[in-house]
């Protein structure tokens, strides 16, 4: 029987080496391959694909806008350690942990190229009732 491991977003960015940058520095990424126009990059047991975006691609247009989820344990956590770095970025480009009305805790962070990427966690219900 086949079984789905893992999905890996493939995501053009105007600049493939800022891009990088943002993601090793601002969420803790590494590089794990390299080449002309693409980068492979992991962290724990998640990945995500940056491909130069042809000249011209309006990156910022809102048409275009991407977005990825990445579910998390631990997401206080994450967010402390991520915390120094997301205080470098530009007004409005991280929203800090909040609880959403479906039983979600999450904090979001917008990239170089417009990606929302939201990172969750379930909170945990309340069995004592």
């Amino acid at each position: 029987m086949a079984h789905l491991k893992q999905i890996t977003p493939i995501v053009p960015v105007a600049d493939l080496d800022r891009a990088i940058t943002f993601f090793q520095t601002s969420l803790g990424f590494t590089v794990t391959a390299q080449m002309d126009g693409y980068a492979y990059l992991t962290r724990d047991s998640i990945a995500i694909r940056l491909i130069q975006a042809s000249p011209g691609t309006d990156t910022h247009d809102p048409k275009r806008q991407q977005s990825c989820d990445i579910d998390v344990k631990g997401l206080d956590s994450l967010y402390a350690e991520l915390k120094t770095n997301l205080d470098k970025l530009p007004p409005g480009r991280v929203r800090a942990p909040f609880n959403q009305s479906y039983g979600q805790r999450e904090f979001h962070v917008i990239d170089e190229d417009s990606l929302l990427i939201f990172f969750g966690e379930s909170i945990p219900k309340d069995t004592s009732q």
